[in-house]
């Protein structure tokens, strides 16, 4: 007998109506992946116009309407705003009664498990926490790197299926959070990720006043380099002045960045001394050398 003929998502029965409240970068993703496994968004509220113009790009034809509506359309809603306006919102929706009994409720903060949904969970709506651990764009190109990505998952035990389930259909790979461990968990997503932004643009900007024409081009292969040393290899893969003990060459770029990019000192000489700190522990920087290192970051705190 032949193959039968792949279903195209299209042509499938939809599971579940999808509900965003909060068009920011990442709801009109989650809600376009669910899309492509089969399930029907039927509702979107955005505020700003770049919110409205984005949930028209990657949710085409699905309306706009106001958060109350949202939840009264859909049976799978995803609650897709920062995180401090998250309880907020969750009250809000809930006093107003616009929460149905046996409606699942989805939020996608890092920091909050499923606790902060239980003004809603109150009036029957049954509560996931779901997280993508990936930084989002705004574009379609968000529903892509969807494929594979972990998503931090929180749900009561009755729930915990449906939740995994939910991010297997998007691509994803679910990993368990304890909900006492979500800012534990955000923090360190936050360590690695935003705070890698920062020290990328700042070592650009550094670059350009040392004359470099293409800093992207240069950092590109070394950085790409060292992420992947440190995500196979931990601390051993630490290189460079600080782990070799090369206080004459720390003390000559803390002089470089106090003339030329004084905002950067602190930060410098914060990430030497954690840097230090794990490179006596874990036998890469000899304790002969440390001494007169530490010497010199102290002596940068100072001036």
């Amino acid at each position: 007998m032949p193959a039968s003929e792949p279903v195209d998502p299209k042509d499938r029965p939809a599971r579940l109506t999808v509900g965003v409240v909060g068009a920011g970068r990442v709801g009109p993703a989650l809600a376009a992946s669910l899309q492509l496994a089969g399930h029907r968004p039927v509702a979107v509220s955005g505020v700003s116009d770049v919110s409205r113009r984005r949930a028209a790009s990657l949710l085409p034809d699905v309306p706009l309407v106001p958060p109350a509506e949202v939840l009264a359309r859909a049976e799978l809603v995803l609650l897709t705003v920062p995180d401090d306006a998250l309880p907020g919102l969750v009250e809000g929706l809930a006093e107003t009664g616009a929460v149905r009994p046996g409606q699942l409720l989805v939020h996608t903060s890092g920091r909050y498990g499923t606790a902060v949904l239980d003004p809603a969970r109150r009036a029957g709506a049954l509560p996931l926490a779901l997280h993508p651990a990936m930084t989002f764009t705004g574009t379609s190109v968000d529903v892509q790197r969807l494929a594979g990505c972990s998503f931090g998952v929180t749900a009561p035990e009755e729930l915990r299926l449906a939740a995994e389930a939910l991010v297997i259909e998007m691509g994803g790979e679910p990993e368990w959070i304890e909900e006492e461990a979500r800012p534990l968990y955000h923090a360190a997503l936050a360590l690695g990720a935003n705070h890698l932004v920062t020290l990328v643009a700042q070592s650009m900007e550094l670059l350009r006043t040392a004359g470099v024409s293409a800093p992207d081009r240069m950092l590109g292969p070394l950085l790409g380099a060292a992420l992947d040393n440190a995500l196979r290899s931990g601390d051993a893969a630490l290189t460079g002045p600080v782990a070799r003990g090369d206080a004459g060459t720390v003390a000559a770029h803390v002089a470089e960045l106090r003339k030329h990019a004084p905002g950067t000192v602190a930060g410098y000489l914060a990430m030497a001394r954690t840097t230090a700190d794990r490179a006596l522990a874990h036998g890469l920087l000899k304790p002969e050398l440390a001494e007169d290192l530490l010497g010199v970051l102290a002596e940068g705190d100072t001036r």
